[in-house]
């Protein structure tokens, strides 16, 4: 059973991929442990952000973080919301806090990414902790 337990939403997927993520990590958690939710907001590429409006990519923030607290909320466990690129971010993430077991969604693989998505391949090939991966 584990204790420290990072599980990586991404909220343009369906929140079926959240529940069985969150399941999966009450699932294989001890009695007292900690199950932190994590959101990486990407970066808008520059050429792009110009077409944005300031209020609109606030507003976007707000509902982002409204939806992980509810997440949160229901599952008992901590919501985090940060900027950077997924993959990288949830391991510099993972560095910093010291999951024991990282429960990582994956979406079906396309020509792209034969195996696993590419934020999941990332996190599986260099994590320093035990990865579990959902299709």
């Amino acid at each position: 059973m584990y204790t420290n337990i990072l599980v990586p939403i991404a909220l343009d997927d369906d929140d079926v991929r959240a529940s069985k993520s969150l399941a999966v990590a009450k699932t294989l958690a001890s009695e007292n442990a900690r199950i932190t939710l994590l959101h990486v907001i990407e970066s808008i590429p520059t050429y792009a952000i110009s077409y944005i409006a300031a209020d609109m990519l606030a507003e976007t923030r707000k509902g982002i973080i409204t939806e992980m607290n509810r997440l949160a909320d229901e599952a008992g466990a901590k919501a985090v919301v940060i900027d950077g690129h997924s993959g990288a971010s949830i391991l510099d993430y993972a560095e910093e806090h010291g999951p024991d077991l990282i429960v990582l969604a994956s979406h079906r693989p396309g020509m792209q990414s034969l195996l696993l998505g590419s934020t999941a391949t990332h996190v599986v090939r260099h994590a320093k902790c035990s990865v579990h991966v959902i299709r």
